[in-house]
């Protein structure tokens, strides 16, 4: 048995609920669609809602697509791009990491021996690390809106309620792509993009509508 989050845009905030399932062990990636198909069946018995995987493993195109190992932001994989806007105790932003693959990025060994993390920096910004999940969503929501058009988003968005990602453990990370989803959806319903115009436009949108989500 295995208890995994999903996401949904729901009366002006992004909310999170928890769900448990049976878990299939394993690494392949049909173990993982299996936990996936599990998952959004509790979903569906739960609220009779559909629910979109966020994630490589996404039996949908889009869902795939919007993986962050697929999402590019100015050229370069999000994945990547979030790693090298690390900030630790004793060393960071990376920025080689900018050249390398997104699963050689997230498994640098120096995001792991540099200390604690204390910030990001990025597009000379320094980004603080509350609110949690803040610069993490603004670079997702800018790079989805960079790669595909509101038309598009909207059609795709628009059929599911929940957003799951197969691989997101909340054990062992805050930030995730489902989320990140669920907060696209409530920007490009509501027509609200200016929200990215500024940093501090950007936090107080962020702080009323994701919260602690």
């Amino acid at each position: 048995m295995a208890t995994r989050p999903a996401w949904a845009y729901h009366r002006g905030y992004v909310v999170k609920g928890d769900f448990d399932f049976d878990w299939n062990g394993g690494f392949a990636a049909s173990q993982k669609q299996k936990n996936i198909a599990a998952l959004h069946d509790e979903i569906m018995k739960r609220y009779g809602e559909t629910a979109l995987e966020i994630s490589t493993k996404s039996l949908v195109d889009m869902g795939r697509s919007l993986s962050a190992f697929n999402l590019k932001l100015d050229g370069v994989l999000l994945e990547c791009v979030f790693q090298s806007s690390k900030v630790f105790e004793n060393g960071g932003p990376y920025r080689d990491l900018l050249e390398v693959s997104p699963k050689e990025a997230k498994r640098d060994e120096r995001l792991k021996s540099s200390g604690k993390l204390v910030a990001f920096d990025y597009d000379s910004k320094r980004w603080e690390l509350e609110p949690k999940t803040a610069f993490y969503d603004y670079i997702y929501v800018k790079s989805a809106l960079g790669t595909f058009s509101v038309e598009q988003l909207k059609e795709t968005l628009n059929q599911y309620v929940w957003f799951t990602d197969i691989e997101f453990n909340p054990k062992k990370s805050i930030n995730s792509q489902a989320r990140s989803v669920a907060l696209l959806k409530a920007i490009i319903l509501t027509d609200s993009q200016s929200v990215l115009d500024t940093y501090e436009d950007w936090i107080a949108y962020h702080k009323k509508i994701v919260g602690k989500s």
